[in-house]
């Protein structure tokens, strides 16, 4: 859930959902994704059947993650030795905000992973091409 929060560094509290529960728009919910990987993602848009869910640094959505797949949601977090609840108003309007401004984010992302392409196919290029120097000079002399 980069930005907000960073492994090793920031904890969050998760409180597990009870039967019938379900997850709201904007609520981060932690959830099973096969095979039997467990993930901290954004809800983005409740479906009657499943939910669109998407990480705050992820590029594309995951689509048809369905009610018995998720597992928490989470109620506080600790960013920078600092708790915080999620009813608290900036992370309200952190949560607003990172879904409403993610088509901006995901072009520079995927500009950013593009000139990274790029830039490895040219040097790698360079890398790949033989050098003959050595040849120089040779020109068949005893």
């Amino acid at each position: 859930m980069m930005p907000l929060l960073k492994q090793g560094r920031d904890l969050f509290t998760l409180t597990r959902l009870e039967d019938g529960q379900r997850p709201e728009k904007y609520d981060t919910v932690l959830y099973r994704r096969p095979p039997g990987k467990y993930v901290l993602h954004r809800v983005i848009k409740v479906l009657p059947d499943g939910y669109v869910i998407r990480g705050d640094n992820c590029i594309r959505k995951e689509l048809g993650v369905a009610d018995n797949d998720m597992i928490a949601v989470m109620t506080s977090f600790v960013h920078r030795g600092r708790e915080h609840s999620v009813n608290e108003k900036g992370y309200r309007f952190y949560s607003r905000f990172i879904v409403f401004i993610h088509p901006v984010v995901s072009l520079k992302l995927r500009l950013r992973s593009f000139a990274g392409r790029v830039y490895r196919k040219l040097f790698k290029k360079r890398l790949a091409a033989p050098d003959h120097s050595e040849d120089r000079g040779s020109g068949g002399e005893k």
